[in-house]
């Protein structure tokens, strides 16, 4: 990632961020179980418990994007605990996909091209290593 699709990452996730989490994370996961309604049995926390997770990690690793050296191994024990829920390698692009729709929707007049490409480098760069260290593959070879 660039320092400029970091920066603006960084930025956009202060405007998502500033909204209500359990808003932000009912848009998300609506949006999953309806692109991809064989991953709800996956989650059994309450809507309101998982979404305040979700903002809250997401908040995190952003947090940190400038440095991922720093938490690459803690993002490699989050993807080893997601294979034990049942995820699979193939799931990333589902949620990516549900991740940047949700964005859009809660950015509002603020996404365009830059900020859409930024998430998407963004996404691709955290969950290409979290499907390597899962899976043990290279990306290329769950594609």
């Amino acid at each position: 990632m660039t320092t400029q699709q970091i920066n603006t990452v960084k930025h956009t996730w202060n405007i998502i961020s500033a909204l209500d989490p359990v808003t932000v994370g009912n848009l998300f996961y609506t949006r999953l179980f309806s692109i991809a309604p064989e991953v709800k049995p996956m989650f059994r926390s309450s809507m309101e418990e998982q979404s305040k997770k979700l903002i809250s990690m997401i908040s995190y690793v952003i947090c940190k994007l400038d440095k991922l050296d720093d938490i690459i191994d803690e993002v490699a024990k989050l993807a080893k605990r997601h294979v034990q829920y049942g995820v699979e390698a193939t799931h990333y692009l589902i949620v990516g996909n549900a991740l940047i729709w949700t964005l859009a929707q809660g950015l509002d007049e603020y996404w365009n091209d830059e900020v859409r490409e930024a998430w998407s480098k963004c996404y691709t760069t955290l969950s290409n290593a979290m499907i390597e260290s899962a899976y043990n593959c290279n990306v290329a070879e769950v594609a």
